[in-house]
């Protein structure tokens, strides 16, 4: 059940049975040169879409722009700052809370969120005090689809090594399920940056200059797409519906 297509009895009716709603989020970056732009926000609305239909729970918009100030230096990156995107959380629960969700369960497609997420569950919860809001009946967890321990294992077995940590053929093969009419094609040099700390948009280029860090995406399929997408969904349904039943 999609929160945007849905009419407002529609959500008055839901809410008589659940208070749970999932909310896919994402990032708007670059994934090297065969990745798409929106690969995170497309992965975390996927998988969400998935275990909205598996938990019949409604699903929030797709929040698709994240914080990915690091990726900046290549063109079509688009990031919020950290205080923004709290910011940005913090109103979307508040709204729903409001409304009389309790229970906001977030798939996350982009490891550059988690830490300003958590920081926005904390001025939230916090911000509900301020507004006399049953505070301590709200509660945030995330799921981040790329670290479930089924998918992990999955690219191990299919990728090794050349899985690396940003544009993974594993999040690439998702795209390539979710849309196949939008598989790209591009040059990829054999050796590709990987274990650099970086400073700042302009150091992560000149140390990632194709933007991946050590993947090798060209491994990538739609039939391994299928196979992320089907564990994915299989396990964070699992897992929002512990967090749903919990105290």
């Amino acid at each position: 059940m999609l929160l945007h297509l849905s009419t407002w009895p529609e959500v008055e009716a839901y809410l008589e049975k659940s208070t749970g709603i999932v909310v896919p989020i994402g990032s708007t970056e670059q994934h090297g040169p065969t990745g798409l732009i929106g690969t995170d926000a497309i992965c975390a609305e996927a998988i969400a879409r998935g275990v909205g239909d598996a938990r019949a729970t409604m699903v929030g918009p797709t929040i698709n722009v994240g914080m990915a100030l690091h990726h900046t230096a290549f063109p079509g990156t688009i990031s919020l700052r950290p205080s923004t995107m709290i910011l940005l959380i913090r109103d979307y629960i508040t709204c729903l809370a409001k409304s009389g969700f309790t229970k906001f369960f977030f798939i996350n497609g982009h490891g550059g969120n988690i830490a300003t997420l958590k920081a926005a569950f904390s001025e939230t919860y916090e911000h509900l005090v301020d507004l006399n809001l049953p505070n301590m009946r709200i509660q945030c967890q995330i799921g981040n689809w790329f670290m479930c321990g089924s998918v992990y294992k999955l690219a191990k077995e299919l990728y090794g090594d050349r899985e690396g940590s940003h544009a993974t053929p594993s999040e690439v093969a998702v795209t390539q399920y979710v849309y196949p009419e939008a598989i790209k094609q591009a040059f990829l040099s054999p050796e590709v940056a990987s274990g650099h700390k970086f400073y700042g948009a302009g150091d992560y280029r000149e140390r990632y200059p194709d933007g991946r860090m050590g993947s090798n995406p060209a491994l990538a399929t739609p039939e391994h797409g299928k196979q992320f997408y089907d564990l994915a969904v299989k396990e964070l349904s699992s897992s929002y519906l512990e967090f749903l039943n919990a105290a």
